[in-house]
């Protein structure tokens, strides 16, 4: 549903005044639990227990599998919603939210969380183009939106890309661009990913084409083409697939399933934070909502205050989300999907 008050009839004025006091209310609802609980000042702290229970349990999924003692269905949704936190905490990485003043801790922490989420660009990387993303989102210069499908029509193109940052990479690289101009593209997208996204990436497929032939070769009566050292190995490192490599394939495509349809897409003013994001708060976007922590529906309040844990976020988003909509911040606009993003009118494309 979109918002009663819709900011697109506003003047830039009016949002500038929106814009001040939905920053007001998360302010104030941050200053209001911190008050209230001391321990909180302590962010360093938290942030490393954070990531120690969540390393924690996804280590722990490992041999609660291959022991038997938790079914292999469970563990790749389990492992998906830890993973799902540390990229919370490599969001607030990314702002310097932990380790500010000891850098050695923040970058363990970057390294860490890393680790949890192979599927992803080195978080170094990402970190100059989630600053740009700030400043340009909703233009054709978001590099970090525009590479997980946002302002893409709708279709099976948009599915595989949103599903796989390896063939998102590809796509983009076959795309009718200049040449040299696509190859440096396809050039910086093997150096982000370099060297667990290739791991990871190249684990995956394996696993699929593994999948695929043994399910053509018993369909015909054929016997698998594997060597056995190969059969043996998939067989044995069976764990990869459940307990790290699987569950960031589902972590990703619900990131990116969300992220790329809340936030709009080309006819936004630069800096223009009333028109940049929408919320997502209905039942239908829950089941993606779990694997990312509930990105659609708080990530809106970041574009307004960065320096908010991911945490405090989620704990005064009660408080903070009926103001925004009240200011004129969309609300499930599903229609966004119709639209390739846009906030007003569907034009092409980029």
């Amino acid at each position: 549903m979109v918002s009663v008050n819709d900011t697109q009839s506003e003047s830039p004025d009016l949002r500038q005044t929106a814009v001040a006091r939905i920053q007001d209310a998360i302010r104030q609802a941050d200053a209001t639990v911190r008050a209230q609980h001391p321990w909180l000042s302590y962010q360093d702290t938290i942030g490393v227990l954070i990531l120690l229970v969540s390393l924690g349990g996804m280590l722990a999924l490992i041999p609660a599998y291959t022991n038997g003692w938790l079914p292999g269905w469970i563990v790749p949704p389990l492992a998906a919603i830890l993973a799902s936190i540390t990229h919370e905490l490599e969001h607030d990485l990314i702002h310097q939210l932990y380790g500010r003043k000891r850098l050695w801790l923040q970058n363990l922490m970057m390294a860490l969380v890393w680790l949890a989420r192979p599927s992803t660009i080195n978080p170094w990387i990402r970190r100059r183009l989630h600053f740009a993303h700030h400043k340009l989102s909703g233009t054709a210069a978001d590099v970090e939106e525009r590479a997980i499908t946002n302002g893409e029509r709708w279709g099976v193109r948009r599915f595989l890309m949103t599903a796989d940052a390896g063939v998102s990479v590809l796509t983009r690289a076959l795309s009718p661009v200049a040449s040299g101009r696509r190859m440096r593209l396809f050039g910086r997208a093997l150096a982000a990913y370099f060297p667990l996204g290739w791991l990871h990436w190249s684990i995956w497929w394996l696993f699929v084409a593994d999948l695929v032939v043994r399910s053509v070769s018993i369909s015909f009566g054929l016997t698998l083409p594997w060597p056995a050292a190969v059969n043996s190995w998939l067989q044995d490192q069976q764990w990869l697939l459940v307990c790290w490599i699987g569950p960031n394939v589902l972590r990703s495509f619900c990131l990116h399933l969300v992220s790329s349809n809340m936030h709009y897409y080309g006819d936004i003013a630069e800096g223009d934070l009333m028109r940049q994001c929408q919320v997502l708060t209905k039942w239908y976007w829950w089941p993606a909502q779990l694997f990312c922590f509930n990105f659609g529906g708080t990530h809106a309040m970041h574009h307004f205050v960065v320096s908010q844990p991911f945490y405090l976020r989620q704990w005064v988003a009660r408080d903070v989300l009926p103001v925004m909509r009240d200011a004129g911040v969309r609300f499930d606009d599903l229609g966004s999907m119709a639209r390739a993003n846009r906030f007003g009118e569907a034009t092409t494309p980029a």
